[in-house]
């Protein structure tokens, strides 16, 4: 930290000191002689003395009006050098100023009533008080996108109406997003150093050689890093989960999950309602750093429009923690489109509860859509459905690629983590199809165009996987009823593993309360334009795509959105925080950079404080006095 030294921004103009030289040899120069009849020629003498006084260079006598314009000189001249109190700043003379606006920013003082955002914006506003010539600031928000509220300026006035712009988004921070935006800056200017102001409530890890949790950032620095801390604001109690799990057609499992602050225990009320009516109520008491599950049951025989609220019990520093929005569908069977052709798909599907298998036993199909399409034949990727299998079956795009012909290949290798073939043992699993590349083809080509290998046979893949915006599509490139896996203990396991996920491909499995950030995947109507308002009354108007979905909506506050199509509404959904790092307010001082770690700065910065304006002042004041003194009616005289 520099130490408190005065500094000149202008000192060229000291030459004004100079005019003193001038103001004084007036002084002595000019010569007051009045004419003045007496009454005798006695009083001659002194006449004579007032010419010596007068004379050039002769020793005056003191006098109060020489000093005071001395003196307004003086302070004028002083004033037009631009004097300051160096502070911190004084040496950069590019600053890229980064503000956290993420969501435990919004965190209020209990003593104070300031929020940490309130703090930092104070001493920010201190340096652009204290900015002298040369300097400039860029100030640049940070939450979980960074945005440039001013390019490199010097107008305080411009700095300060951004800095009164400034609010808080409920959602986490990513600092290496303002990070590589000032480094973007540093291409223009000559940028030697780069100011964060944050609380250090950031993303942590265990440090590998202490176990203490340590903030780490993928960033390398290619300046100087000032962090300044703002200080904790004290005890919180917030929902950080919500979900639910289907328990059964008619029944839904909502999950609760309550977080307090590392410092101090905690206690409050959780309140589930659903379409405003209370279903269900608990007490919640936490001790310091401590998490408590709740659980409540709720009837899936209707549409549910959940709403939980956590009461906390005194004093709580972030309220955006404290409300979660979930919305759960009807409780329904699963239904399956199976070839008949497919007699194993079919009997293994009969064996699961809650699944509907069309066609029926008459052959006759009488749903127009399906959660799941399993078939032989790629005609059948007409069907709308979210989930595909299709067996035996070469992807179109793929047809000069790959093919199929007769022979014997194993199972190389298969993805033992893909939700398809948890559990499924694929070792020994032959197949008289064999599949292979072409000539030229490699791994890399296939997966260019969007394809995940499941499993591996000598020539080339066995099952691929695709995901196409909300829709996913499995191919089995040999049928499985030419291969050993229906009479595996597997095959079954297979098919459960697949209906499970038709069932949280179509929601009707688990289910999660909506985060902030961006809205989740809305199906609509296709290609319609729909009018989407925060909570705040911003408004967003988008497009559903070609496939009804409405994609990119930010959302950055909690609360309820409101969609509408041509001024009617057509659906709501509420965003919640639930984020466990924001509502433990917990903070690092020292953030992990790539090949260097920061630490939050001992002492607050000290800005530049000029005292120029101070001295013009002084001066008009001395110029207001000088007035008074000489200007005003001398008294005893008539109005």
């Amino acid at each position: 930290m520099a130490e408190w030294i005065p500094s000149f921004s202008t000192p060229g103009w000291a030459w004004l000191f100079t005019l003193l030289v001038p103001l004084i040899v007036f002084y002595f120069l000019k010569l007051k002689r009045p004419r003045i009849e007496v009454p005798s020629l006695a009083l001659w003498r002194q006449v004579v003395s007032d010419q010596r006084v007068n004379a050039p260079f002769q020793k005056f006598r003191r006098n109060l009006l020489l000093l005071l314009q001395v003196l307004l000189l003086c302070l004028l001249a002083l004033a037009a050098t631009q004097p300051y109190w160096r502070g911190d700043l004084s040496e950069a003379q590019f600053l890229p100023i980064l503000i956290d606006t993420s969501a435990s920013m919004g965190a209020v003082d209990e003593k104070t009533g300031k929020t940490r955002l309130d703090l930092a914006r104070e001493e920010v506003r201190r340096l652009v008080d204290g900015l002298v010539s040369g300097q400039q600031l860029s100030l640049i928000s940070v939450n979980s996108t960074a945005r440039t509220l001013t390019d490199f300026t010097d107008n305080r006035a411009v700095l300060r109406e951004a800095l009164t712009r400034l609010k808080v988004s409920d959602v986490p921070t990513r600092v290496e997003d303002g990070l590589r935006l000032a480094q973007a800056l540093a291409k223009s200017k000559d940028v030697q150093s780069v100011r964060l102001y944050s609380d250090g409530n950031l993303p942590t890890r265990p440090d590998p050689t202490t176990g203490n949790p340590i903030a780490v950032v993928d960033f390398d620095l290619p300046f100087r890093l000032e962090f300044q801390q703002i200080p904790a604001s004290g005890n919180n109690l917030g929902i950080t989960a919500l979900n639910a799990r289907r328990a059964s057609t008619t029944r839904w499992e909502v999950f609760i999950r309550i977080d307090g602050a590392p410092a101090a225990s905690t206690a409050g009320r959780v309140t589930l309602r659903n379409h405003g009516r209370v279903v269900g109520q608990e007490d919640v008491i936490l001790g310091p750093a401590e998490t408590q599950r709740l659980v409540f049951s709720i009837d899936a025989d209707a549409p549910a429009a959940l709403e939980a609220v956590i009461e906390p019990d005194g004093f709580d520093a972030l309220k955006s923690d404290n409300i979660a929005w979930l919305d759960l569908p009807v409780g329904r069977d699963l239904t399956v489109y199976c070839a008949t052709t497919l007699d194993g798909y079919r009997h293994a599907l009969r064996g699961l509860p809650g699944v509907l298998v069309e066609p029926g036993e008459d052959g006759t199909s009488k749903l127009g859509a399906y959660d799941l399409v399993i078939s032989d034949n790629e005609v059948d990727a007409a069907r709308e459905a979210d989930t595909y299998l299709f067996v035996g079956v070469v992807p179109g795009e793929l047809a000069g690629q790959l093919s199929v012909s007769a022979g014997v290949t194993d199972v190389v290798d298969w993805k033992r983590d893909s939700s398809l073939l948890q559990h499924v043992q694929m070792r020994e699993v032959q197949s008289m199809d064999l599949p292979q590349r072409g000539d030229d083809v490699t791994d890399a080509d296939v997966e260019s165009r969007g394809y995940e290998y499941l499993a591996h046979g000598a020539r080339g893949p066995l099952m691929l996987q695709k995901r196409e915006g909300s829709k996913l599509r499995i191919y089995f490139l040999f049928h499985t009823d030419r291969s050993t896996l229906p009479y595996r203990i597997g095959f079954p396991v297979m098919v459960s593993n697949l209906a499970n996920m038709a069932l949280q491909q179509a929601e009707l499995a688990e289910m999660s309360a909506a985060t902030t950030g961006a809205l989740p995947r809305i199906r609509l109507d296709a290609n319609q334009a729909y009018r989407i308002t925060s909570p705040a009354g911003e408004h967003f108007d988008q497009s559903a795509d070609a496939i009804g979905d409405l994609l990119g909506i930010p959302a950055t506050a909690v609360g309820r959105y409101e969609i509408r199509k041509e001024g009617t509404p057509v659906r709501s959904i509420g965003v919640s925080l639930l984020n466990p790092t924001e509502t433990s307010l917990a903070t690092v001082s020292e953030i992990q950079m790539n090949e260097v770690a920061v630490s939050a700065e001992g002492e607050r910065v000290k800005a530049d404080k000029p005292w120029w304006p101070m001295l013009s002042l002084l001066g008009f004041g001395l110029l207001l006095v000088e007035w008074w003194v000489f200007q005003k009616k001398p008294s005893g005289m008539p109005d």
